[in-house]
C-alpha cells in the first residue's frame, strides 16, 4: 500500500477544516441553543429535585432510627427485671 502524498494530505485537512466550519455554523443556530439551554434548566431542576429528595430521606431515616429506639427503650422497660 502506498503512503499518502502531500496533496492527499493536503485534501484531507482542508476536508477536516471545512467539517469543522460547518458544524460550527450548524450548531450556532438559535435552535440548538434554545434546546441546549432548555436540557440546562432541565437538568439543574432534576438536581434540586434529587438534592430535596435526599433531604428528605436523610430526614426519615432519622426519624426511623429515633422511632426504633425509642419502641426498643420501651421494649426494655415492659419486661420484669430480674427476680
Amino acid at each position: 500500500m502506498e503512503a499518502f502524498s502531500l496533496d492527499q494530505w493536503l485534501v484531507l485537512l482542508l476536508a477536516f477544516v471545512l467539517g469543522l466550519i460547518l458544524g460550527m455554523a450548524f450548531l450556532a443556530s438559535p435552535k440548538w441553543k434554545r434546546r441546549w439551554r432548555e436540557e440546562n434548566e432541565r437538568v439543574r431542576e432534576l438536581e434540586a429535585e434529587n438534592a430535596q429528595l435526599r433531604k428528605d430521606a436523610a430526614e426519615m431515616d432519622s426519624l426511623r432510627h429515633a422511632a426504633a429506639r425509642d419502641e426498643a427503650r420501651h421494649d426494655d422497660r415492659d419486661r420484669p427485671g430480674p427476680l
